[in-house]
């Protein structure tokens, strides 16, 4: 069915592979919460026409000012939509036959022969996107660098989505902190499970904005999940991360007490 899903986030992280499978994540949200800008990325798959052609690996990468033009476009109109960051662009030029194997195997399967961290290109991600949006499978060097771009995320996909304006129509001042990585860290153990935040059923009140979770296991098949999650969203919620817009702090409760 492919809707458009921004009103949920589904996660189910392996972390022994150091990969997260979202649905709900596009390219621009994932960019803008990251602790660090993205400074130049390697096209794995793609049709944007912009980047720069490199003659070692006969592919285009963008540094961060044709980053800055990827990002107004709509990537998900790509269909396959795959990069790897790099450090330095003397990197790619040092990239042997082997090492393009594994990297052209990436994007074409969207899945890894060897861990997909290259000590030549010194990466930190790698972006994987059928129909941005719907599927997308990131691997992270380090999966603190995730529990911080998820810590960033919530709140920007709130804001995103809650249109709030005074009675004159103009709207409220950014009000959300980010997540603290003490919160996000409550949560790590059941992002192995595979959960949905949903962002449709969010509650707000004067005195805090209470986020919804439930644990729905692991999914490939995205269709799958979000109509399995149509039923479980029923049931009561497994957990909640709270907002207090008075102490303006971050609290996460688990009500499900198979999760604590």
């Amino acid at each position: 069915m492919k809707n458009d899903s921004d009103d949920i986030l589904y996660m189910h992280m392996q972390a022994s592979e150091r990969f997260v499978l979202f649905n709900g994540l596009n390219f621009r949200e994932f960019a803008y919460s990251l602790p660090s800008a993205l400074d130049s990325i390697l096209l794995l798959k793609h049709q944007f026409d912009g980047g720069e052609y490199n003659l070692n690996v006969l592919l285009e990468s963008a540094s961060s000012e044709t980053i800055a033009k990827l990002l107004k476009e709509n990537v998900r109109a790509y269909g396959d939509f795959c990069w790897i960051d790099f450090e330095e662009a003397e990197g790619l030029d040092e990239l042997d036959g082997s090492e393009l194997a594994e990297l052209l195997y990436l994007g074409h399967t969207k899945t890894h022969l060897q861990p997909p961290f290259f000590r030549k290109l010194n990466n930190q991600y790698v972006y994987l996107a059928q129909d941005d949006g719907w599927f997308n499978k990131v691997y992270f060097r380090s999966l603190s660098t995730c529990y911080l771009m998820l810590g960033n995320l919530i709140p920007l996909k709130l804001e995103l989505l809650k249109v709030e304006r005074t009675w004159f129509g103009i709207r409220k001042r950014k009000e959300l902190t980010a997540i603290p990585l003490e919160v996000i860290s409550t949560l790590v153990p059941i992002l192995a499970e595979g959960v949905v935040f949903s962002f449709r059923d969010v509650k707000y009140s004067r005195a805090k904005i209470e986020i919804p979770i439930w644990v729905v296991g692991d999914y490939l098949n995205m269709d799958e999940m979000q109509e399995d999650f149509l039923e479980r969203n029923n049931d009561d919620p497994d957990i909640f991360v709270i907002f207090s817009r008075k102490e303006k702090t971050w609290d996460c409760v688990i009500k499900n007490d198979s999760y604590t």
